[in-house]
């Protein structure tokens, strides 16, 4: 039997818990993109926690800054990030307001607004690719840093909100270390993703990037 799915905003106190609880309970959550053009929804199936202070791969190790401030406010918003000069990344916060964690979104399924998305990710070759990677969820989603700061517990007509979806049961769920992560951080099992699930990334170990000569 199908679990129902459920059309329940996720509350502010879901997201206000520590991340290593919240990354795993993300998954199997709908994640709701309003655009100009129409709703955009995906299932989380891949995410990465990052738990500032006590994380070395965490944007937020080393302070606050002008890019990772959200991460410092309060719990379910939006931190977007952008890398390698060219792809945006999207964080949902999480843990008390000031403590600087959150959860990277590496990947899901869409489930609704898929001829949106295709038109935003012409090289995906199947639709189980349009979200598979967090640079190629955020260019499926419309998501870019004009969205950082966003209230995803906000009220009605929020650009981004998380629904209840359907909940993965954890004997589903895979961990293992997260994706590019280099230094101290990188043996964390901090990735979290739906067993065997065909839109989740694949798995890529950091590589130092060489200095042009």
């Amino acid at each position: 039997m199908i679990a129902a799915t459920d059309r329940t905003p996720l509350t502010r106190a879901f997201f206000d818990r520590p991340v290593l609880e919240v990354a795993p309970d993300l998954l199997g959550r709908t994640l709701v993109r309003a655009t100009p053009d129409g709703p955009i929804e995906l299932r989380l199936t891949e995410v990465e926690a990052y738990d500032g202070p006590n994380d070395p791969g965490s944007h937020a190790y080393r302070g606050r800054t002008a890019r990772n401030g959200v991460m410092f406010g309060p719990p379910g918003h939006v931190y977007v990030y952008f890398t390698y000069g060219m792809w945006h990344c999207m964080n949902l916060v999480c843990g008390p307001g000031g403590r600087p964690s959150g959860v990277l979104l590496r990947a899901g399924e869409v489930t609704m607004g898929a001829e949106l998305a295709r038109k935003r990710r012409l090289s995906a070759r199947h639709d189980r690719e349009l979200a598979k990677g967090p640079a190629r969820l955020a260019t499926a989603l419309d998501v870019d840093r004009s969205l950082d700061g966003t209230d995803a517990c906000g009220p009605e007509g929020s650009p981004i909100t998380v629904l209840g979806g359907t909940p993965v049961p954890s004997g589903q769920v895979s961990t293992g270390p997260r994706t590019g992560v280099a230094g101290e951080g990188a043996a964390h099992p901090w990735r979290f993703w739906i067993s065997n699930d065909p839109t989740v990334s694949p798995y890529r170990a950091h590589t130092p990037r060489r200095r042009s000569t």
